[in-house]
């Protein structure tokens, strides 16, 4: 039986792409599995001019419609200044997008959770469910003010709801619990299990990098790895996604001659592809998300994590049985991790791919859905 009526708020990047609105493919290909499940479903988002990315998907539901709010937030001091002057016309926006809803799901941390947790709190009539996806790092050391302020907001539940977070953390609240980010499904799993039987480890490897073109994220870390590394083991690899820095890492990586393939960025099959085709997926960032979906879009296809040991990502992959991974605090170099896993032996990388691919079944949109029904959809706010 469907539900009534669904609200997401977030920070989601919108654009018109031929009269049509498409936006960050992860949450709205979520948000596409989601509204199987309710009458309507309203995304309150952001809605930004220029062209959209490829890696921007339109919603396939009749019944999804976005309320654009402005663009808000940045780095720069006069972007965050602009969060405050934009909270009026977002508390309109939110006030008008929950009227007669059954189920309000914010997505945080972001600038706007600044003044909307409050709100949520103290202002917003509750006779919905209302519950916060916290996408970020639950237990970075030094998140930026913003975040850390909603953080000790939801640690605390002045916002009275249930919480999930990436990971499983000591002294976790009662009303905060764990969940996996959904990227896959069933269809998925089962491409998935072909390819990964019928993948070999015996070198050269394929390698691949799927993100954002930036220091954070690792890019310039991967390419002095393979400055390091046998390139004789190294088939190719392969960089999905873009950046402002992307012709200063081509120009950097140009000793890798034909090996080295920048794609910019690609839709969710392109991704897909990329992922199916590589031995391991390289992933040496210091971002703060809670726990990338591309580690468990790579998982599916039986490709292996050489990824850093941040946030939750150490509670699913362990160096004994899926994955490697780099210690972030400075004691050894990422090319220490890297050539651990190109060296090791065939049999060895063949029981982490599979192993691997089993943990996939995490991350799957059925699964996503049989918890929020069991833990979130029908449980009161707390």
């Amino acid at each position: 039986m469907k539900r009534k009526k669904l609200v997401i708020i977030s920070h989601t990047e919108h654009y018109l792409r031929d009269g049509e609105i498409v936006g960050w493919g992860p949450t709205v290909n979520e948000i596409n599995y989601l509204a199987d499940y309710w009458d309507e479903v309203v995304h309150v988002a952001c809605l930004h001019s220029g062209e959209a990315p490829l890696s921007s998907s339109p919603y396939t539901n009749e019944n999804t419609r976005l309320m654009a709010i402005r663009p808000t937030g940045g780095g720069r001091f006069w972007n965050k200044l602009n969060v405050i002057f934009n909270m009026p016309a977002v508390l309109r926006a939110v006030s008008q997008a929950i009227e007669s809803a059954s189920h309000i799901q914010f997505r945080g941390p972001t600038g706007i959770g600044v003044f909307l947790l409050p709100a949520f709190s103290l202002l917003f009539k509750r006779n919905y469910v209302f519950w916060v996806k916290y996408a970020g790092n639950w237990n970075a050391a030094s998140p930026p003010l913003s975040y850390r302020f909603q953080r000790w907001w939801l640690r605390r539940n002045f916002a009275k709801c249930k919480v999930t977070i990436n990971g499983f953390w000591p002294n976790q609240p009662e009303h905060c619990d764990s969940f996996e980010n959904p990227c896959l499904t069933a269809q998925n799993l089962i491409d998935g299990k072909l390819i990964q039987q019928e993948k070999r480890f015996c070198g050269p490897f394929r390698l691949a990098f799927v993100g954002r073109l930036e220091d954070e994220k690792g890019v310039a870390r991967i390419i002095e790895a393979l400055k390091i590394v046998d390139l004789l083991q190294i088939e190719r690899i392969d960089f999905v996604g873009d950046g402002a820095g992307r012709s200063r890492y081509e120009s950097q990586a140009a000793f890798l001659k034909n090996k080295l393939f920048f794609h910019g960025s690609l839709n969710l099959l392109g991704v897909h592809e990329v992922l199916s085709q590589a031995h391991f997926l390289v992933l040496p960032s210091l971002a703060s998300e809670g726990f990338p979906k591309v580690i468990a879009e790579a998982a599916c296809y039986g490709c292996i994590p050489v990824v850093s040991d941040v946030s939750s990502v150490g509670h699913y992959i362990t160096e004994e049985s899926s994955g490697y991974l780099w210690k972030t605090d400075g004691t050894e170099f990422f090319s220490k991790a890297l050539t651990k896993a190109i060296s090791a032996d065939g049999e060895v990388l063949a029981r982490k791919s599979k192993n691997v691919a089993v943990l996939a079944e995490k991350f799957t949109f059925a699964e996503y859905q049989r918890k929020l029904e069991a833990q979130i959809l029908d449980s009161p706010s707390k």
